[in-house]
């Protein structure tokens, strides 16, 4: 599977440009600022109906105009697959497939599986547990159409009974037999989520652990340890045991909403002792195992974006990596880099099969 052909239109700071694409590799060289970026999200979008930095899509229109459009040709055995997303302001999101629009965008979740590697991916180290579980579920989700619905309704039951312990609250009335049905279909929907996360780290583990130390070329350790209250109780007597608590702070105080992942090198947390370069190639490694897992879940090969992450890298580690995904255990491969002559020059050497593309202010330069 692979893209052949991207439009886009009005699309951040795009008017409108065209692109054909090597099956193999293309890469998208300029200026920082120039909109090489904007090209990998808009291919998130077609695979993820939505941005990877903007969830709200009225700030990826162009500015002083009121809609924008994306739409990619792909090959996918053999067999054209036409995909679509328009978005104008004060309407609602259209996604079609074939020209068919989708009645729920989370329909089209893993038709087209892409695994993106960028600078914000320090989140995952630094930032808070809900950027660890993001993870997790943007990778279960597009292979597990289950996964994705059971995930889909926990999030939404567990909001309607915030609301409504703040409702008791406010009122001093309590239900006990409406909060029951809610803590019954929280347990429903959320244990199996977190039997599928602890199955998908325990098999992720060995797999990180081996492109850790095929790019680092060290012997150190890597691992991943996933954190539930659900590893050691059933989820229906936390939520039962948590009840007067839940009530008290007016809110629900145990779940898979509360999961973790703790990131570990060595006998230490990455976000502690970790250098720079440590914690740079610990994100690379883990998103390359989630590409190899991905796609033994799938029947294809995921597209896969690198975005800007060969900044501060030398070249002898740049071109480790990218001798690494030329293989031909990866497919169709996009990638960003404001070095020109590095990338020309690595590239060339390393592959036959490659397009690339200088980007100047949102415009293909010659």
């Amino acid at each position: 599977m692979y893209l052949k052909k991207l439009s886009i239109l009005n699309f951040k700071n795009y008017d409108e440009a065209e692109f054909e694409f090597s099956s193999k590799l293309n890469a998208f060289v300029g200026d920082n600022g120039a909109g090489k970026t904007n090209i990998l999200d808009a291919l998130y979008y077609l695979s993820f109906t939505k941005s990877y930095f903007l969830h709200q899509d009225g700030l990826n229109v162009q500015h002083n105009k009121d809609f924008f459009l994306i739409k990619g040709t792909y090959n996918k055995t053999d067999e054209e697959l036409e995909l679509s997303c328009g978005f104008k302001k004060d309407k609602k999101k259209v996604f079609k497939k074939n020209n068919k629009e989708y009645k729920k965008l989370a329909e089209h979740i893993g038709t087209i599986p892409l695994v993106m590697i960028t600078p914000s991916d320090y989140m995952l180290i630094s930032g808070g547990s809900e950027e660890r579980r993001k993870f997790i579920d943007g990778v279960i989700s597009q292979y597990n159409k289950e996964y994705l619905d059971n995930l889909l309704n926990y999030n939404k039951i567990l909001q309607q009974r915030n609301q409504t312990l703040k409702q008791f609250a406010k009122t001093g009335f309590f239900d006990n037999d409406l909060l029951s049905t809610y803590n019954e279909r929280l347990v429903s929907f959320g244990t199996p989520i977190h039997k599928e996360r602890k199955k998908f780290i325990k098999e992720l583990i060995p797999v990180f652990q081996k492109y850790y130390n095929h790019i680092s070329g060290g012997k150190e350790n890597v691992d991943l340890q996933y954190i539930s209250q659900l590893n050691d109780s059933s989820f229906e007597n936390l939520i039962a045991e948590n009840a007067e608590k839940d009530r008290i702070v007016t809110h629900t105080t145990v779940g898979i909403h509360k999961d973790d992942i703790i990131l570990s090198l060595g006998d230490y947390l990455i976000r502690k002792l970790g250098s720079q370069g440590q914690q740079k190639t610990y994100l690379i490694a883990l998103k390359l195992a989630q590409f190899e897992f991905m796609s033994k879940q799938s029947k294809f090969k995921p597209i896969l974006l690198f975005d800007d992450i060969f900044d501060k890298l030398d070249s002898k580690r740049v071109e480790h990596i990218l001798r690494l995904v030329l293989d031909n255990n990866f497919g169709q491969i996009f990638m960003t880099d404001a070095n020109q002559y590095r990338i020309e020059r690595i590239l060339s050497e390393l592959s036959e099969q490659y397009s690339v593309f200088n980007i100047e202010n949102g415009k293909i330069n010659g």
